[in-house]
């Protein structure tokens, strides 16, 4: 399926939203910023001719952190650390490794997941976790620096909205809207000066502001990424639980 845009109906109803996620929106090309970001890139060319169906994540040099409904259903999946990908760049190949408990518990849905490379990736800087409950307390004015492969814009056709792609890895920074003890709910609104994320931006990372910790798993918002971009908190016991097999936690 197109960005892999799979959800539970349990997790579906349980956000009262249309659709999970998603790119960045109101952004800009990221460039060398966030060079630890990768994309997950399909084996076959999809029919606007980009690659990518997700993002993620380095956590550590063999581990690199996305969201459990990126599933495509191999063992082996591929990563690309390109800020903008085309054919033959250099990949990473790693098997696939989802929560079991992902879509089982509707206010958990156990959507994360990695990457375990075959060899330790090199001369790219591993991305930091959050401490145990440390973002409980955040400040209602705490912004997040969203990264991603996702669609970087949605026109408005006769047909219906369309979802444009180029593979080229973009940030944007948003607001928080709310918290609760399993997501983190950021304002990607543009008329309040924020952006987000969009189909594709599925399991990359939303930056505790300008800092290298991953704060949240984009994994859902609105059906065209305009107002809510909903993440899935990293410094829980049920993530922590799942992440401390594959890395040290602070």
């Amino acid at each position: 399926m197109r960005r892999n845009l799979i959800l539970s109906v349990a997790f579906a109803a349980l956000l009262v939203i249309a659709a999970p996620a998603y790119a960045i929106t109101n952004g800009q090309p990221d460039g060398n910023q966030h060079p630890n970001v990768g994309g997950l890139v399909s084996p076959t060319q999809y029919s606007d001719g980009t690659w990518l169906y997700c993002t993620g994540t380095l956590i550590s040099p063999t581990v690199f952190l996305t969201a459990a409904h990126c599933d495509e259903g191999t063992a082996q999946v591929t990563v690309t650390f390109d800020p903008a990908y085309e054919a033959g760049d250099k990949t990473y190949t790693g098997t696939w490794h989802a929560d079991p408990l992902y879509g089982h518990d509707q206010s958990d849905t156990h959507d994360i997941a990695v990457v375990v490379f075959d060899k330790p990736i090199k001369g790219i800087t591993p991305a930091r976790l959050p401490a145990a409950n440390s973002l409980s307390n955040l400040s209602a004015t705490q912004q997040f620096t969203s990264v991603g492969y996702g669609a970087y814009e949605v026109t408005n056709q006769p047909g219906g909205h369309r979802y444009l792609y180029n593979d080229v890895r973009q940030v944007s920074m948003g607001t928080l809207n709310a918290i609760n003890p399993t997501w983190l709910r950021i304002s990607m609104n543009a008329s309040t000066g924020n952006g987000g994320t969009c189909y594709g931006d599925s399991g990359g990372p939303n930056f505790l502001g300008t800092t290298d910790i991953v704060a949240g798993i984009t994994i859902t918002a609105d059906a065209i990424c305009r107002s809510t971009n909903v993440d899935y908190r990293t410094d829980t016991p049920s993530a922590r639980a799942f992440l401390a097999p594959f890395v040290t936690l602070p």
